[in-house]
């Protein structure tokens, strides 16, 4: 049984390093327009919004815009702390320390 989970967990690693390598050596041998290369700019932050917009602005897949939702009060916060120090760092910092202290008033 651990054998096969040790191959399982081998053969995925090497499939994901696989899926991240090959546009790597592709992309790096071909020449990008510009317009391409100013478009590619745009897919992280898309798919950022992506990930956080239902985590912000749902809950239990309803809209809930109301100061009941923690997760929108703490994006508050956060939000302006990015984009005052457009600082990684600092925005998980503190995103962090709001839903601390959200969670720790009630």
């Amino acid at each position: 049984m651990e054998k096969t989970i040790l191959i399982i967990i081998l053969g995925i690693a090497a499939l994901n390093y696989l899926f991240r390598v090959t546009p790597l050596l592709l992309l790096s041998r071909i020449k990008i327009p510009a317009v391409g290369a100013r478009w590619l700019g745009y897919v992280p932050v898309a798919v950022m919004a992506a990930l956080i917009t239902p985590e912000v602005f749902l809950v239990g897949g309803e809209p809930a815009l109301t100061l009941d939702n923690k997760n929108l009060l703490a994006a508050i916060p956060t939000f302006l702390v990015a984009v005052k120090t457009r600082s990684l760092l600092f925005t998980l910092l503190a995103g962090v320390a709001s839903m601390a202290l959200l969670n720790a008033l009630g």
